[in-house]
């Protein structure tokens, strides 16, 4: 077999939830806002967020679990292990080492990816490319995100929106074309500003003398971040559509990061998706960040969304 008929496709798919409820009303009580009105700004109803001694690598355990069971993959048989996360555990190791010990993939190299709300897609392709290029057969792959810890109540643009949760993909190298048949990626790196978690790197300088760690939290201008997005994403689909000589009634389910249900909104209807073909799951779970799109995509799987060639037991 040859590179040029090698591909990837996703054999499993699973997810974890926290078991905390967070809703709208215990928000507004916290910050004094109605709660109507971060449903009406965010299209959020409920979010979750994680048990208190849960940390990024619990969450994405117990995905990675669910994932290897649907697939009908032992955890020993996986080659690399990839954790999309930017609310690791620690600066180091990295998340997917905790990940490995704790699932008992001791044959798998396990490293972490920081790409926030791309993150998922940044490691999915990662895991093709191994596989396309010969390094490995299998490959679970994990978005994990515990963004509870550090969003500031007294901030509504961060605290409002934000939840936790952890979705995962198990990849199998395949002869068979199809499966991943298109990945494209884009970065603009001077945007950094418009969401970011300062004072958790080397950037930060402590003061001589301080003995209290300054607080992380996360920062966003929101407004703009809105704008940018519903642009960059209207253009991301258009360019994947035209790159595989697709139209939008070619597509069958639009599965995209769960940000803001007015974003999905404007993006649907700017690019004339039929709501029933814009899968949403951010009413529930909140934002989760990377997690997003394989938490989406395993909820899709439960509720017989999507024809698969796989069932969850």
């Amino acid at each position: 077999m040859t590179n040029s008929e090698v591909y990837s496709e996703i054999i499993g798919t699973g997810s974890y939830i926290p078991e905390r409820v967070v809703t709208n009303k215990e928000i507004e009580d916290v910050i004094l806002v109605d709660s109507g009105w971060i449903e009406k700004r965010t299209g959020i109803k409920t979010r979750r967020f994680a048990a208190e001694n849960d940390a990024s690598s619990d969450l994405a355990a117990k995905a990675a679990k669910k994932a290897l069971k649907t697939a009908g993959v032992k955890a020993e048989d996986i080659d690399v292990i990839i954790v999309s996360t930017t609310s690791s555990d620690m600066p180091f190791p990295a998340t997917a080492c905790f990940v490995q010990d704790k699932i008992g993939a001791r044959n798998a190299f396990a490293f972490d990816i920081s790409a926030s709300c791309a993150g998922f897609l940044y490691a999915l392709s990662a895991g093709d490319q191994f596989i396309k290029g010969g390094l490995a057969e299998k490959v679970l792959i994990i978005a994990s995100e515990v963004k509870s810890r550090f969003i500031n109540p007294k901030n509504p643009d961060t605290y409002i929106l934000f939840g936790d949760g952890a979705g995962a993909v198990v990849l199998r190298k395949t002869a068979d074309k199809g499966g991943i048949i298109s990945i494209r990626m884009h970065t603009d790196g001077a945007l950094g500003n418009l969401i970011q978690l300062p004072g958790s790197g080397s950037r930060i300088q402590k003061s001589r003398g301080e003995a209290v760690p300054r607080p992380v939290i996360i920062q966003m201008e929101g407004d703009r971040v809105f704008k940018y997005a519903v642009k960059k994403l209207e253009g991301a689909i258009m360019e994947t559509l035209k790159l595989n000589r697709l139209n939008i009634s070619d597509i069958e389910l639009f599965i995209l990061h769960q940000a803001n249900l007015r974003i999905l909104k404007r993006v649907a209807e700017r690019l004339s998706i039929p709501s029933d073909k814009m899968f949403v799951t951010i009413d529930r779970f909140g934002n989760t960040s990377s997690a997003s799109i394989p938490m989406a995509l395993d909820t899709a799987v439960l509720e017989n969304k999507i024809c698969n060639n796989f069932a969850p037991s």
